[in-house]
């Protein structure tokens, strides 16, 4: 489905006024970001054709390692992996974001429009308050800025792609920024890049209905997230009275944005992410020195650059809960190991037989939890 498909789909001409999803120019947001993006690594047309063809044959070469140490396959007509650039990323990820955020604008607009109908009032053509101010922010240079300077970190992504084809992405000029940076052997850095994503393709492709899980959580919550009315200001006088906390590093963004409902639907959510997250780490490195000699020394570096490059970067992370995604890895990575070590890799894998053997948030710090929950 292209930008201007997923855009349309689902548009609404009835006399109640446009869908939710209309009210934000993705558009916009993607012209922009493309616009101010930055320029990759400086290299050769030569350096970055022989770039983008080891990262084909490596995300080749990671497909049996990862199956024999994780115990899980892909199904035979998976997507193969797509290698991109940073203006691609981005156009993915808008694409994504409407996907995923359009049935939750969607939703926001008709609550506001039944409350009206409800109140004996005529059902208003404009969204709420709220999310018009939503959609000129997503609309704005600031969600371009922060989509440009996301397209410059990630190494590799698997686009759930709620309206599209789901598939993983390899950011070419991000892994040769990163095996510069990190002054590590270059064709080590890219296989092991590759046994991560490439692991992330398996979760997602040899368990069926894991995706559907997960978009329909993030809906789920993303509908919940949205103020109405009065709300609206009241929640950005939180924000306003909290930041100082998350730049500081002692809360999470989300926090001040929701109730304490709201939060344990987070910390659910983020309980999955954390498997899904820790387990890609696990098997990269589970891997081992026979596939890749240099993996201690790149897991080594690489854990450093985790933490950002400098005070302006961890602001960011911290700004755009991005510090969280980065606890998720470490604490994820040490639940798979304690749950392999108690039950072994086959014990581990029942974690995918349902969404209610997903892991609970208290059960992340608690692996044992999981064992006698699921075990018994």
């Amino acid at each position: 489905m292209t930008t201007h498909d997923a855009r349309t789909a689902g548009t609404s001409d009835a006399p109640g006024g446009r869908a939710g999803r209309d009210y934000v120019d993705w558009d916009f947001a993607a012209k922009a970001a493309r616009r101010i993006v930055p320029a990759g690594p400086k290299a050769s047309q030569e350096e970055i054709r022989d770039l983008v063809a080891e990262l084909r044959q490596a995300a080749s070469r990671a497909v049996e390692p990862v199956a024999q140490t994780s115990g899980l396959r892909a199904p035979a007509g998976a997507p193969r992996p797509l290698v991109v650039d940073r203006p691609r990323w981005i156009e993915t990820n808008v694409a994504s974001l409407q996907g995923m955020l359009g049935p939750v604008l969607d939703e926001v607009v008709e609550r506001h429009r039944r409350v009206d109908r409800e109140r004996g009032r005529v059902a208003g053509k404009d969204a709420p308050v709220a999310l018009q101010k939503v959609g000129g922010a997503l609309t704005g240079t600031e969600v371009a800025g922060m989509l440009s300077w996301v397209s410059t970190k990630v190494l590799g992504q698997y686009d759930l792609a709620p309206q599209g084809t789901p598939r993983l992405l390899l950011v070419a000029p991000n892994i040769m920024s990163a095996e510069r940076e990190l002054e590590v052997d270059e064709h080590d850095f890219r296989l092991w890049v590759c046994l991560h994503e490439e692991t992330h393709r398996v979760q997602f492709t040899a368990v069926p209905w894991l995706r559907d899980h997960i978009v329909q959580a993030a809906r789920s919550l993303g509908s919940r997230l949205v103020p109405e009315g009065d709300a609206l200001g009241q929640q950005l006088q939180t924000v306003v009275t909290g930041l100082p906390g998350v730049l500081r590093g002692e809360t999470d963004i989300t926090q001040l944005l929701a109730t304490p409902e709201q939060r344990e639907q987070i910390a659910a959510i983020t309980a999955v992410m954390s498997l899904l997250e820790g387990h890609a780490d696990v098997v990269m490195d589970e891997v081992g020195p026979e596939v890749i000699p240099t993996v201690a020394l790149i897991r080594e570096r690489f854990t450093q650059r985790r933490k950002g490059a400098g005070a302006v970067d961890v602001l960011l992370r911290r700004l755009l809960g991005m510090e969280a995604k980065m606890r998720q890895y470490r604490d994820g990575a040490v639940f798979v190991r304690a749950v392999i070590d108690e039950v072994g890799l086959d014990g581990f894998n029942r974690v995918w037989t349902s969404p209610e053997t997903l892991p609970r948030a208290l059960e992340i710090p608690d692996p044992g939890a999981w064992v006698r929950r699921v075990h018994g």
